[in-house]
């Protein structure tokens, strides 16, 4: 986590050249705060779970479709951080600072909701694999849409650009959609072909990431 935490540190306060950027030091916080508090939640309470959220990323992928999806998803998730920061270097995009508060908010909402999905879900590995005795969940969120993970991670994701300062950033954040939405698509395929029981899910849950929409 600190290794992370000093790589997006450097994609922030490197591009925009200087220290006195309080967005970024107030996104940083939440941003590992929450992580910490999900981590610590982790350890005591579903150890193994943690295992499988440590490892993630294109490498960590077995499937090649994946591979490439995370590599054009890692890529954008670079991209929010290095485009915010820019925009906060050049003053591209002015915004208010009580908006600023407003995405941190959105990750805040976006790691709560990934935090009941992992409560939830035992089975919420970083990569598209299954466990040996992994079975459907259709319990909490899952009764609500296919992928709440997803959706909260869109939130958080969302949020990012805001936190930071940078409507541009937004633009970054739009592009990244369609590699989320081929990630989860591909991922329902693989899930549909492996995981017993989950094209009767799909029958009953007929949303996959907005209720009543999508």
């Amino acid at each position: 986590m600190l290794s992370l935490l000093l790589a997006m540190a450097a994609l922030l306060f490197v591009p925009a050249w200087t220290l006195e950027y309080w967005q970024a030091w107030t996104f940083l916080t939440v941003y590992f705060g929450c992580s910490l508090a999900i981590t610590l939640y982790l350890m005591d309470k579903d150890p193994q779970l943690l295992q499988r959220r440590m490892s993630g990323g294109p490498a960590a992928e077995k499937e090649p479709t994946q591979k490439i999806i995370m590599f054009f998803a890692s890529l954008g998730f670079i991209g929010l951080l290095i485009f915010a920061a820019l925009d906060h270097r050049f003053v591209w995009s002015r915004m208010p600072s009580y908006m600023a508060l407003a995405g941190d908010g959105l990750v805040v909402a976006g790691f709560i909701a990934i935090f009941f999905v992992l409560k939830e879900n035992t089975f919420s590995s970083a990569t598209i694999e299954l466990a040996a005795d992994q079975k459907v969940i259709s319990t909490g969120p899952y009764a609500v849409v296919r992928h709440p993970m997803y959706a909260g991670a869109i939130v958080m994701l969302l949020g990012i650009p805001i936190a930071l300062g940078s409507w541009w950033g937004l633009l970054v954040f739009v592009s990244m959609m369609p590699a989320l939405i081929w990630r989860l698509i591909d991922e329902e395929k693989f899930l549909a072909r492996n995981l017993l029981g989950y094209t009767q899910y799909q029958q009953r849950v007929r949303r996959r990431l907005i209720p009543l929409v999508w």
